[in-house]
């Protein structure tokens, strides 16, 4: 029996994509006693936006999260994050100390795996991590963004090519990412990761890739997609029928829509293919019985107000006409009928009642984040009229930048200049009158090098010069570790650990910290008020009138 290895996504990625991180300590406690007996390969438990929401929602340590993930599964699973590469968890580069320091503590915390991913697949932004990773003793899963060639109508390439302006044609194809990957491989990945953070993923295309990747490195692959535009079940059966390593599934209660596709579905799959995953589906049940009551604790913040149907992996019968369609989307995925692949797979989740394909996401092909930031933006401004005419100015921005993959943090630069493009256009202003900092520093080449080269014109309009501009880590200063002279003076950040939260998270973690040093302070002097006494301002007649007042 061949094998699969399934990395589950649930307590990071699934609860991200669909409640906005707002799973409690409490809550993850809840199951963990079960995923330590479970038997996935990997569970992805940190990064993404789970350290700064801990913090900024929760008033939680990102520290303690990991801590305790690691204490509650143990040796059950290896235990993986995300890490942006040079840039961590900012927009910015930072120097190889802090990415030393910071690897280290996280592979110290329990991290066994570091899934290391740039937002332009640019490898040398990649390059110190992965050495760090392989220094602390933990696996470099090398991920490569996936996205698609940006779109232009027949009209504007007619006036490109009169303007004598060259457009992108095919450049992310097959060849690009595999090439990519052969580039990894040869910088210490242990793992190669495609990484579909939109969805955009089409089963044609994964078939292709999966093939090329499986001849071309000898390391495993691993696929990552979401289920947003109605793909995601359909390529990561494609995948499996083609021998991917590691696919990367949700737990029912809290997969499909915007998360990844349900392990479940995968698993049936899986039955039908003689293929072992390895999972005790007893403890699925378990935890999804817990994960049930969660979402419903979580309403609030439920980005789709959409129950999967009941269903239980350890014990169940398909329907017989269900059944069917199982079987024949293998028969489809097996032989790259991927049309009709597609109608057996979302009639599968639309019988479970996960969400439909998101339209309009699939029609801009944009990451659904993406889509809906940009939605915010000009709502905010009561604009929201010039939403279609934003999308459309998407793949513009994209050109004009470099063509980067639209994934954090480029989703959210090439996002908010589309909206700025047509607020421009909307008042009469010539466009990129309004440009953002992040757009000016992409341009400039200080987040690195684009898929595609920036025109030294375009650049000179934007930044002033038409000469590229790396980042310089060597201006990079440590944020201020100021102390608190009315809580003690004690430090903001009293450890290593803080202080790489400040460093990472400087305006998170600064409300964090001080209210973890007030705290500390009124628990260690709880009859003394919060305000600051300077000792050499005191006579002893005020000394002795405070001990009379009790305050000593």
């Amino acid at each position: 029996m061949s094998k699969l290895k399934i990395r589950d996504l649930t307590l990071r990625d699934g609860q991200q994509s669909q409640f906005a991180t707002r799973m409690n300590q409490a809550q993850i406690d809840r199951v963990l006693p079960y995923y330590k007996k479970a038997g996935f390969y990997a569970c992805e438990v940190w990064g993404g936006a789970v350290p700064d929401s801990v913090m900024r929602y929760l008033n939680e340590s990102p520290w303690d999260r990991l801590e305790k993930i690691k204490a509650g599964i143990g040796e059950g699973s290896k235990l993986t994050s995300l890490s942006r590469g040079r840039n961590l968890f900012g927009y910015a580069p930072y120097p190889d100390e802090v990415i030393s320091g910071f690897t280290k503590l996280t592979l110290q915390s329990g991290l066994d795996i570091v899934r290391i991913f740039d937002a332009l697949n640019d490898v040398n932004n990649m390059r110190s991590t992965i050495k760090f990773v392989k220094e602390y003793g933990g696996i470099p899963d090398c991920a490569v963004c996936f996205t698609i060639d940006p779109k232009f109508t027949f009209k504007e390439r007619l006036k490109a090519l009169i303007g004598r302006k060259k457009l992108p044609k095919d450049i992310f194809n097959v060849k690009y990412f595999v090439n990519k990957a052969v580039e990894l491989e040869k910088e210490g990945a242990g793992i190669i990761t495609i990484k579909d953070m939109a969805g955009l993923i089409h089963p044609k295309m994964t078939g292709e890739l999966i093939r090329e990747l499986k001849n071309s490195v000898t390391i495993p692959i691993n696929l990552h997609t979401h289920d947003t535009p109605g793909y995601g079940l359909a390529s990561i059966l494609t995948a499996i029928v083609n021998g991917v390593d590691i696919v990367d599934t949700v737990l029912y209660p809290f997969a499909g829509g915007p998360a990844a596709p349900a392990f479940e579905l995968i698993q049936i799959f899986c039955h039908k293919l003689g293929i072992d995953t390895g999972i005790d589906l007893s403890q699925i049940s378990l935890i999804n019985k817990e994960l049930s009551e969660i979402r419903t604790e979580l309403s609030e913040y439920d980005t789709t107000k959409l129950i999967p149907k009941e269903f239980d992996i350890s014990d169940y019968k398909l329907d017989p006409e269900i059944e069917t369609l199982f079987d024949k989307a293998i028969d489809a995925a097996k032989n790259d009928r991927v049309d009709e692949l597609l109608t057996y797979t979302q009639s599968i989740t639309s019988y479970f009642n996960f969400p439909e394909p998101n339209e309009q996401v699939k029609a801009a092909e944009i990451p659904g984040g993406m889509y809906t930031n940009m939605v915010a933006q000009l709502k905010q401004v009561k604009l929201d009229h010039l939403m279609d005419r934003a999308l459309h100015l998407v793949p513009k921005c994209r050109l004009d930048s470099g063509c980067p993959p639209l994934v954090t943090p480029t989703s959210q630069i090439v996002g908010t200049q589309a909206v700025n493009l047509a607020l421009d256009e909307q008042n009469g202003k010539p466009e990129y009158t309004t440009v953002t900092k992040q757009f000016f520093n992409l341009v400039q080449g200080q987040y690195g090098i684009t898929p595609f080269p920036v025109d030294p014109e375009f650049r000179n309009r934007i930044c002033g010069s038409p000469e590229e501009i790396p980042y310089d880590t060597g201006k990079y200063s440590k944020q201020p570790n100021p102390v608190l002279k009315e809580y003690g003076y004690k430090k903001l950040a009293l450890n290593e650990k803080e202080e790489l939260l400040l460093e990472l998270f400087p305006n998170v973690a600064d409300g964090f910290l001080k209210k973890k040093r007030e705290a500390e302070w009124k628990a260690e002097n709880p009859y003394i008020p919060p305000r600051v006494i300077k000792p050499k301002e005191l006579t002893q007649e005020d000394y002795d009138n405070l001990y009379k007042d009790g305050w000593y």
